[in-house]
């Protein structure tokens, strides 16, 4: 499937995003585990979140959703029942290493499998710190490639060093210790997105220290109702479209706000960018609306210590890069080079042939600018992220750009094409 986009001039109005990817998985899980009733609202529309809700299904969590509504009856504590068949995580990474966690301390059999792309992603960085809690976990291969078995049960409290900041890692270790004998404590080189502490201390479970360490005690989580706030990472489209489309004004409405997840928008401020944050309500995670507006751009240097925070945007900040003036040099994110596909070279490889001036690095990026961009075939790579972004340089880049493999924008966004539009009419 293809979709095609053409230069536009400037984008204005405000727009709604989908409910945020990654709370959205945490809260079906936590929910999944708790004692009483979930209702969640604004819960995401992407495939990846219905791919959680299909595997705790399977697990024997009751689950509805009426299209504004998802209503969990949490296991109370019993924990999950034995599958009878394989749980199905589709595309998503994070579905499966954060499922491993959820399984992991209870005395039941299950295999962790997906399509083609997620069964070439390793999962050796949860296999390691599981195992060491008293799981009993297999890979399909000795480079730790899924499927995964595993076998749970009798886990205990461990202290584990993570070597690579990954929240997902981070939120594997703390749903296994919910069901651990002793406490459990991770330990970051850097922080990251703090989605699962919140949720579980706002369900009553205690969970002491943040940042680079965190300790959760076992026990299990209490239901709530809550409203899932806006996706961050796909706000972070619509505020680079208008920092890419002159004359643009953009208001991105009820978006999250959470620290941990909004350094797009301070490497974005380091470039020129002019981005204001308007805060509501003092929920357990913050909310509000973005405005963003068209001006120049300059390069930056991103470092490691930057990326943690922006690692679903790091492609966005090198498309930026293409319209600022100079040389920015990103660093520290060979992360991205196991995602759904290699989201460095599938970046350097679509910008650059538009026209942009980019190199790739072990770990980075290096681009040259300002670029002028011309439109041409280009392809998603089979990744949601590089699609999106590919369509957003095409509104402004010349001429009429074709983004291939946009089917794969229903992962997180499956209506991403038609909101790019509303903006583009003024609505």
């Amino acid at each position: 499937m293809e979709a095609v986009f053409r230069k536009t001039g400037a984008l204005t109005g405000e727009i709604s995003v989908p409910g945020d990817k990654s709370i959205s998985h945490r809260a079906a899980i936590v929910g999944a585990l708790a004692r009483g009733t979930t209702n969640i609202s604004g819960f995401s529309t992407g495939a990846d979140c219905a791919s959680t809700l299909e595997v705790l299904r399977v697990l024997g969590a009751p689950i509805t959703d009426d299209g504004d509504t998802v209503t969990i009856e949490g296991t109370g504590g019993r924990g999950f029942e034995q599958p009878s068949v394989r749980l199905e995580c589709g595309n998503s990474g994070t579905t499966m290493r954060l499922m491993a966690g959820a399984v992991a301390p209870y005395p039941i059999e299950a295999v962790l499998t997906g399509d083609e792309s997620l069964l070439a992603r390793p999962m050796g960085r949860i296999i390691e710190p599981l195992t060491l809690m008293g799981a009993c976990l297999e890979a399909g291969d000795d480079r730790g490639h899924p499927p995964l078995r595993i076998r749970g049960g009798g886990l205990r409290g461990i202290n584990y060093s993570v070597p690579v900041a990954s929240a997902q890692v981070k939120s594997a270790i703390l749903l296994a210790g919910l069901g651990a004998k002793e406490f459990t404590t991770v330990n970051e080189p850097a922080v990251t997105r703090d989605h699962t502490e919140r949720m579980l201390r706002a369900s009553g479970i205690d969970v002491r220290g943040d940042g680079l360490s965190v300790t959760v005690a076992p026990g299990v989580p209490g239901a709530l109702d809550f409203a899932v706030p806006g996706d961050f990472s796909s706000a972070a489209f619509f505020i680079a479209a208008a920092l890419m489309c002159p004359g643009s004004r953009v208001v991105v409405k009820s978006v999250g706000l959470n620290p941990t997840r909004t350094a797009f928008l301070q490497l974005a401020r380091r470039m020129g960018a002019m981005i204001e944050e308007m805060p509501v309500g003092d929920g357990w995670e913050p909310v509000g609306d973005i405005k963003v507006e068209y001006g120049s751009l300059r390069a930056i240097e991103v470092l490691p210590t930057d990326v943690a925070g922006a690692i679903d945007e790091v492609t966005l900040v090198a498309l930026l890069a293409t319209a600022a003036s100079g040389t920015t040099v990103i660093s520290g994110a060979g992360e991205l080079r196991h995602k759904e596909f290699d989201r460095i070279k599938g970046a350097v490889d679509g910008l650059r042939a538009m026209g942009a001036h980019i190199e790739e690095t072990g770990d980075g990026m290096v681009i040259e600018g300002p670029s002028y961009l011309v439109g041409t075939r280009v392809s998603s790579s089979g990744d949601h992220r590089l699609g999106m972004m590919l369509a957003v340089a095409g509104l402004a880049a010349s001429g009429e750009t074709t983004v291939d493999g946009w089917e794969w924008t229903r992962i997180s966004y499956p209506g991403f094409a038609h909101d790019l539009e509303t903006l583009k009419r003024g609505e």
